[in-house]
């Protein structure tokens, strides 16, 4: 199967569109997937071509400040930079999907996300306030982002880094978007966890802890955590055919 990957701007913001190029002008399920923080939308593209092969059009975008948008050096304030390219990805995921929507494009509002640490998170948030989104995929990122912002504090205290005694308020827009205060809104929707047990850049029991929370509950009854024993902050090959396959089952079949 030729896999066919087309560099494009949508609305000004640039994204690879990668698709099988039989089916590149056909109605498919569409899948936008975010890369993590300080990479590009260029690593995502192995997991895009997996799930390109399943009959699925795959959307990376590039993050704010990052890729083709990175303008200059990141805030010296930790997590400064980091908030502002999660929040303008929420804000310009409804007007990726409403562009292939317009065009006819995305099966019977099958409509998917996922994406990578920073990318993960982003996934987490967009499941707070967007119902139109069937299925999706959270690989090491945190459901829990007020609780992460809450560590950022602490480490930065514990380490001499100056960070604004307001940044929790400069940041209070999170709390709309953090789903471990609104659970139900899985609404019992396809969702993939995972997470590495070693990870050292995003806790793994922030995401078990949410786990056990929801675990058995209606509204995250097709939920699922995989744990990842001994791995680090890193997605391999094998895990990404795991997550190409669950978007075949629960989106494109």
């Amino acid at each position: 199967m030729k896999i066919s990957i087309r560099h494009r701007y949508i609305k000004k913001v640039p994204v690879l569109e990668v698709v099988a190029e039989e089916s590149k002008d056909q109605v498919l399920p569409l899948v936008i997937y975010y890369h993590g923080w300080q990479s590009a939308k260029e690593l995502s593209l192995t997991q895009a071509r997996k799930l390109a092969r399943k009959g699925i059009r795959v959307i990376l975008p590039d993050a704010m400040n990052h890729g083709e948008r990175k303008t200059g050096p990141i805030s010296p304030i930790p997590s400064v930079t980091f908030w502002a390219s999660i929040q303008y990805n929420i804000i310009e995921f409804a007007q990726l999907v409403r562009h292939f929507d317009k065009q006819g494009l995305i099966e019977s509002g099958k409509i998917g996300v996922g994406g990578v640490s920073m990318g993960g998170i982003t996934t987490c948030a967009l499941l707070t306030q967007h119902p139109e989104i069937k299925t999706a995929a959270c690989m090491m990122g945190t459901p829990k982002p007020l609780r992460y912002i809450e560590r950022v504090m602490e480490r930065s205290a514990e380490m001499d880094f100056f960070v604004p005694k307001d940044l929790p308020l400069l940041l209070s827009w999170v709390a709309n978007y953090d789903l471990s205060k609104v659970p139900e809104r899985l609404a019992q929707r396809p969702v993939l966890f995972w997470h590495g047990t070693e990870d050292p850049k995003i806790p793994y029991e922030d995401m078990a802890d949410f786990y056990q929370m929801i675990e058995g509950q209606p509204y995250a009854e097709n939920s699922q955590f995989i744990t990842g024993v001994g791995d680090g902050h890193l997605v391999k090959g094998e895990m990404m055919d795991v997550v190409a396959e669950f978007f075949e089952k629960e989106l494109a079949l």
